[in-house]
């Protein structure tokens, strides 16, 4: 008989009612075979200590009582104990802010600067054509912009309108200006059309008012208009707009 047999069978013997457990016997046989296993391997060896505390736990049994199935050893394993590092973010380098661009020199005018009249103090109001670049607009090249010349000639651009799609060419009119912001210098209402337009009349409040007309050095299809300040004040909108030929037509 095997030592494994021998434990068993020493085991078994609780299943009968008459018979007290042999402490001393199971514990003896469970030590042999323990030791005899330790050698065979750390695995053996663990099995052989489970094996032990189940014997270790078992209890007398009591008349009547049904037999106790058998049961395989269970083998306890603790899982390994793995050191986490707590995680440090990278430094981040501050982004320097945009830089903005200052004291930007207006953009130079195509053709002759419009004198409009209006005076602002020792400057003159004055209209003028410049070039543009629109994105995803090859034919918009040109714009015009309202601005102030200084005695010396020098140029403040105050307000520039150009159009967004389409072609800066297309007959009729363009994109109107406005002055939306006070201002000690504002801006009369202006704007271009382009065809023979003789006369354009605006319309505000049941009124209309004409305009005063220039035509671009460079185009004179292109007739650049402005309101005076005293027909229709700055930033006021207008409820519509009509150009008229020499001869009285409709464009």
């Amino acid at each position: 008989m095997s030592e494994w047999e021998q434990l068993r069978d020493a085991m078994r013997a609780t299943e009968r009612p008459e018979t007290m457990l042999d402490l001393d016997l199971v514990m003896r046989e469970g030590r042999r075979l323990r030791i005899r296993r330790r050698v065979a391997g750390a695995g053996a060896a663990t099995l052989a200590v489970g094996l032990a505390a189940v014997v270790a736990v078992g209890v007398v049994a009591r008349p009547g009582d049904p037999p106790a199935p058998e049961r395989p050893p269970q083998v306890a394993v603790a899982p390994p104990s793995v050191a986490v590092s707590p995680t440090v973010p990278d430094p981040v380098a501050a982004t320097p802010p945009p830089t903005v661009a200052r004291d930007v020199p207006p953009p130079k005018p195509l053709g002759q600067v419009i004198d409009s009249g209006v005076r602002h103090g020792t400057d003159r109001r004055v209209y003028y054509v410049v070039g543009v670049s629109v994105p995803g607009a090859p034919k918009v090249t040109t714009g015009l912009a309202a601005g102030r010349q200084a005695p010396d000639g020098a140029l403040t651009t105050d307000i520039l309108v150009n159009d967004v799609e389409g072609s800066d060419r297309r007959p009729g009119f363009h994109e109107i200006g406005y002055d939306e912001r006070s201002s000690t210098a504002p801006v009369p209402t202006f704007g271009y059309f382009v065809g023979p337009a003789q006369r354009i009349i605006g319309t505000v409040d049941g009124r209309q008012v004409d305009a005063r007309l220039a035509r671009w050095s460079l185009d004179k299809q292109v007739v650049v208009f402005w309101f005076e300040p005293t027909q229709l004040a700055p930033g006021e909108r207008l409820d519509g707009i009509i150009a008229r030929d020499a001869s009285g037509r409709r464009l």
